[in-house]
């Protein structure tokens, strides 16, 4: 059986869909640029984490609609929405 900590929090990160790079399948926004909880500017995304969670636009997407690093976020297709639609990352960490 796998150790659960018994402490969770989570870090959150948002940014507009305009701050990414990229068409297609390698659509990617840069953790830098992204705010962090305390309104400044973020360096990384977490390292280590249980999980995260994508918010587009306020609507929490499936697994299957990103990948993360701890430098950037990968959102295949994400060029063709709206440049201010709003991204929220939220990193699940122990």
């Amino acid at each position: 059986m796998p150790i659960v900590t018994p402490y969770q929090n989570s870090r959150r990160f948002t940014s507009t869909i305009g701050s990414g790079t990229g068409t297609g399948a390698t659509y990617a926004i840069a953790a830098t640029a992204f705010t962090n909880d305390a309104g400044t500017a973020a360096t990384a995304f977490p390292g280590t984490f249980n999980y995260y969670n994508l918010y587009i636009n306020g609507l929490m997407q499936t697994a299957d609609t990103s990948t993360v690093t701890t430098t950037t976020i990968t959102i295949p297709g994400g060029d063709v929405l709206d440049a201010g639609t709003p991204i929220i990352v939220q990193f699940v960490v122990s």
